[in-house]
């Protein structure tokens, strides 16, 4: 049995990704560059935002990513509040899991800003033990922070499980020797994420709840 639940944010908890991909687009308008298209955007969420950047755009300039960061940044804190939201049972399924004593954490792609207003604009402080934000550690899918979390613990690989619905969740944890569960309802597919041999495939939050309780 787990003792520690780790979960990415965007695309497994929150229902973000569309949001997000806008966001991307309009700040490419912004920056007056062209945007590589919705599947393309997809694919980098779930990496810290300077990676993703980088990644969409093939572009390592400080200038270009530290402005694209900005309009990025402004684009995403003006729509929050009314386009993301979390999936259907998050917030039952969380209570659940404290209730059954488990540890619950965050590793995610997010800045330590965005992650901390999005958790209190949800008023969701209360139901995580740790987080871990790309911008306080190194970005997916590099283990780093899911080591972090599992000596701030003082727990072991096997102890722990990554839920999240990227690739770059699953490599993470695969590359920390850490079971891993993906989420179908996000940014990747699952053919993708099975590559990771990810110890079970969950569609929904109902479903993830199962695996726990």
């Amino acid at each position: 049995m787990y003792k520690l639940l780790i979960f990415d944010w965007d695309g497994t908890l929150a229902d973000s990704t569309s949001h997000i991909v806008d966001c991307l687009e309009a700040a490419s308008k912004k920056m007056q560059v062209p945007f590589p298209g919705r599947e393309a955007a997809k694919n980098i969420i779930g990496l810290g935002l300077s990676e993703a950047i980088i990644e969409l755009f093939g572009v390592e300039d400080k200038v270009f990513i530290d402005g694209f960061r900005e309009a990025y940044s402004a684009q995403f804190l003006l729509a929050e509040i009314t386009r993301s939201g979390l999936y259907p049972g998050v917030v039952g399924m969380l209570k659940n899991l404290r209730e059954a004593k488990y540890l619950t954490a965050i590793a995610t792609g997010k800045s330590r800003r965005g992650m901390d207003r999005a958790l209190g604009a949800m008023d969701m402080c209360a139901y995580f033990d740790a987080v871990r934000c790309a911008d306080e550690t190194r970005s997916k899918p590099d283990p780093l922070m899911l080591r972090e979390l599992l000596e701030e613990f003082s727990l072991l690989p096997h102890e722990a499980v990554m839920v999240g619905d990227t690739e770059y969740d699953m490599e993470m944890a695969m590359r920390l020797g850490m079971d891993r569960i993906a989420m179908s309802h996000g940014a990747h597919q699952v053919s993708r994420l099975q590559k990771y041999q990810p110890v079970a495939v969950a569609d929904n939050v109902a479903e993830l709840q199962k695996l726990f309780l």
